[in-house]
């Protein structure tokens, strides 16, 4: 497995469950207190996020860890990368 191939189902899942919660970048950035750049470089893949970064997301989009973990390897499944 890739490290680039976790990076990119992070962003992926990031952007859906995002999208899921009808919040834009910048809605998400304040909520977990984080930069509006900074998601838009998760969601694009080309960045990895410390476990802090993860649970601050999950904290304001309302979703486990589990949760979030889960979908990613779905994903990650989905594209022959797990």
């Amino acid at each position: 497995m890739k490290k680039k191939s976790h990076n990119k189902a992070f962003g992926i899942v990031l952007r859906e469950i995002r999208l899921e919660h009808c919040q834009t970048q910048e809605a998400l950035a304040f909520d977990s207190g984080l930069d509006r750049t900074y998601i838009s470089i998760l969601e694009l893949g080309t960045r990895s996020p410390t476990l802090d970064t993860i649970m601050a997301l999950c904290v304001a989009l309302d979703v486990s860890l589990t949760y979030v973990s889960s979908r990613i390897e779905e994903v990650m499944r989905n594209d022959g990368t797990l």
